[in-house]
């Protein structure tokens, strides 16, 4: 079973944004050693409690100090960035770490209204905006088009292996029908994973470089030595998320804080939705649900997003499910 890491570089109680991005490089630099397949970095914005909002920086430093790693955005998202600009960073990463670089796209902003438009997001239709980005990645613009006479630099590499992520079936479609690798953001939608993932390879049309498709599904994943340890540790996440919900901005609250808080029946309802598919366990329950799950969602890959804030517990959650997978 092929496992993968997605970072959001948690920001907790105590943990300020700049440290929770050294502890994701610290963290990439574990799962490089411990033969994880590939780590992404997510791209968010205006959220107190999530300090990935650069993935392309933290790419290109992660790429310094690891040796063997895949290391990908998951993603880019369209609407926020200029297509050129993404696949000629892309490139430049490809050419610093030949081989290790994935382009995850996603069509979503990652932030909300105000954000968006402080970022100067386009008001062009993001589909519009993704087919731009893949005609210079591939040379594919008409002879009349006005961009076809550039040449998106470095020329002589690629922006690495294109994926398309998707919460919807709408996503799945357009990976489908692109030919390319498809990530399910199953770590805040799993009850829509295994309909969209079967999506996608329905509707699948092969291209040169993918001639069958390719899924990864996305999970929230707690692995501690009990199962109550994990359980324990996964409670400010489930605290954060009704307060991201709610609008109450800030960072990851402590376990103690957690556990004290008395959720109403709403907001323990907004938790137990997130939490859907969520492996939470020892190494064996963890290992377990993680096998039951690629299996019933028929997903060649699995990628655990695990927002714990502090870096030692997140560490060890890598470390023991590593040591428990079979072979």
């Amino acid at each position: 079973m092929k496992l993968s890491v997605l970072d959001l570089s948690p920001v907790g109680t105590g943990v300020s944004p700049s440290q929770a991005i050294r502890d994701s490089i610290a963290l990439a630099r574990t799962a490089d050693a411990l033969g994880y397949t590939r780590y992404w970095f997510a791209e968010h914005h205006n959220m107190a409690n999530i300090a990935t909002s650069a993935p392309e920086v933290l790419i290109a430093h992660a790429a310094a100090v690891t040796t063997r790693i895949r290391l990908g955005a998951g993603g880019m998202m369209i609407p926020n960035h200029a297509p050129l600009h993404v696949i000629e960073a892309f490139r430049t990463l490809e050419a610093l770490a030949p081989g290790r670089i994935d382009l995850g796209l996603g069509r979503a902003p990652g932030t909300d209204p105000v954000a968006s438009s402080a970022l100067r997001r386009s008001d062009r239709e993001v589909n519009h905006q993704l087919v731009e980005l893949l005609a210079f990645e591939h040379g594919e613009f008409q002879p009349s088009h006005p961009f076809a006479k550039i040449i998106p630099m470095p020329s002589d590499v690629s922006a690495g292996v294109i994926w398309m992520l998707g919460s919807t079936l709408a996503g799945a479609a357009i990976a489908a029908q692109l030919g390319i690798p498809y990530a399910f953001a199953g770590h805040f939608a799993m009850s829509h994973a295994v309909q969209a993932i079967s999506h996608y390879r329905t509707l699948y049309q092969p291209s040169r470089a993918h001639p069958t498709p390719y899924a990864m599904l996305a999970v929230t994943c707690v692995c501690a030595p009990t199962t109550d340890e994990a359980e324990r540790l996964a409670a400010p996440l489930r605290l954060a998320i009704v307060r991201n919900r709610t609008g109450q901005r800030g960072p990851i609250p402590t376990v103690e804080e957690a556990l004290a808080y008395e959720m109403t029946p709403d907001e323990r309802l907004i938790a137990d939705e997130f939490f859907t598919g969520a492996v939470i366990g020892d190494p064996a329950q963890v290992v377990a649900g993680l096998t039951a799950l690629a299996r019933d969602a028929k997903a060649d890959e699995l990628m655990l997003s695990t927002l714990l804030p502090s870096l030692a517990d997140r560490t060890r959650s890598l470390e023991l499910i590593a040591k428990t997978l079979p072979g």
